[in-house]
């Protein structure tokens, strides 16, 4: 299997590289932030879970009720694992949230599964094995991929927001689903290997 590369991304690399391209070009305003270095990556696949479709908002508050179950600190697996249903229904969690959040718990209890370990797996192995697990989806990898582990070169070609901000920037016609597809798929290619950095570029100005 081979290993992904851990030589550090410079600013001017990607910068230099995406400019290429004369329309992602346009909405490049300097260095992007820097991602955070996480300790607990299991934690962040349950949080992913917690987040999808909730605006940050309630992202947050639902967050700070999860952490206080834990008397406002980051649970073990194991204690989520052995967490009543009911309490976490109680925080704001649907039933399929509550169950997928504990089949992720379970999986890493299970598996023995260490951020080292996912570490040196390759991207597409990471996808592979994380989405073994019912209820975490190809998506939910990808932004770990992205933002937890720190991976520069993941197209999220399934996220909502990369297809408006590419529809828009690009003039793309998003009626035929498939010939779209082929078209960002066919773009991002040229933004390898910083395709994360493109896409939380245009993640930023579709914000903005």
């Amino acid at each position: 299997m081979p290993k992904p590369s851990r030589t550090p991304v410079s600013e001017h690399a990607y910068i230099q590289h995406l400019s290429k391209d004369k329309k992602l070009q346009k909405i490049i305003k300097g260095p992007l932030a820097e991602r955070v270095k996480q300790k607990n990556i299991s934690l962040r696949l349950m949080v992913a879970i917690m987040n999808q479709q909730l605006s940050t908002k309630v992202a947050d508050v639902i967050y700070a009720r999860f952490l206080a179950l834990y008397d406002n600190k980051e649970p073990t697996p194991r204690q989520v694992a052995a967490t009543a249903p009911e309490l976490l229904r109680g925080i704001g969690l649907s039933n399929a949230k509550v169950s997928y959040i504990q089949n992720v718990a379970n999986f890493v209890i299970a598996e023995k599964l260490t951020n080292a370990r996912l570490h040196k797996m390759d991207d597409e192995a990471v996808i592979v094995y994380l989405t073994r697990i019912k209820g975490v989806g190809r998506w939910t990898v990808e932004m770990l991929l992205m933002f937890h582990l720190h991976r520069d070169d993941i197209f999220s070609i399934d996220d909502w927001g990369i297809q408006q901000a590419m529809a828009k920037l690009y003039k793309l016609d998003i009626s035929d689903k498939k010939t779209f597809r082929e078209k960002i798929r066919s773009i991002s290619d040229k933004w390898s290997p910083y395709r994360t950095h493109a896409c939380r570029y245009l993640w930023q100005w579709k914000d903005q």
